[in-house]
């Protein structure tokens, strides 16, 4: 399926008998070449898709285009689908997949705010660096984490989405998660002090 006909497909969420398909069966029809079927698939779990978008890029249009973009990946991925979990826990980890791919392109341009969320500082020494001087550190150190540690640590605080979300969305038990979180904070703490003594801030822990 070209990219034209899977954007196509997207756009036109038409009514046909495939409704009366269950989820298994619509997604062994499309695995088959049935466009109708996926088409179903997409008029039933666009909204998910759309939500699960808007929750990483927090702005309508870009939600609207990575929810595009996660149908066609998912039309491409389809037949590697084995049905090990429902078809929208499925779409909702490729749709999380790739709004995280297109965050993580523009990382190394964006301006990642985490010190609000997650740093205090004091304002009563004269010779103490500047908030920009603190911002730009921080972003400094985030970007020499891990990449895992650095997309928890940026989901946590930048995005604001619960442990729950994020686990769900990196297909990790939420234990697994609130260990990385912990590693990230003691990592990124000791990259922080290297340069910043510990009277000059403070790492908060997550709520």
């Amino acid at each position: 399926m070209t990219r034209e006909a899977a954007v196509k497909t997207y756009l036109e969420g038409l009514d046909d008998p495939s409704k009366v398909l269950s989820d298994v069966e619509l997604v062994r029809k499309s695995q088959s070449g049935d466009r109708d079927a996926f088409s179903e698939l997409v008029r039933r779990h666009q909204h998910l898709v759309y939500n699960v978008a808007y929750r990483f890029m927090r702005d309508a249009t870009q939600a609207e285009d990575q929810a595009q973009e996660s149908f066609i990946k998912a039309y491409r991925l389809l037949k590697g689908f084995r049905g090990d979990c429902s078809f929208s826990t499925w779409m909702y980890r490729v749709t999380a997949t790739t709004c995280l791919t297109e965050l993580n392109k523009r990382k190394k341009r964006a301006e990642v705010e985490l010190i609000d969320e997650s740093f205090s500082h004091t304002s009563d020494t004269e010779h103490q660096p500047t908030v920009k001087d603190r911002k730009e550190h921080i972003r400094r150190c985030v970007r020499l984490l891990p990449d895992r540690y650095a997309t928890v640590v940026t989901l946590y605080y930048l995005k604001g989405i619960s442990y729950l979300e994020i686990a769900e969305t990196l297909g990790v038990p939420e234990g697994t998660l609130k260990t990385w979180m912990f590693r990230a904070r003691k990592m990124l703490r000791k990259i922080v002090e290297k340069e910043l003594s510990k009277d000059d801030i403070q790492f908060h822990s997550p709520r």
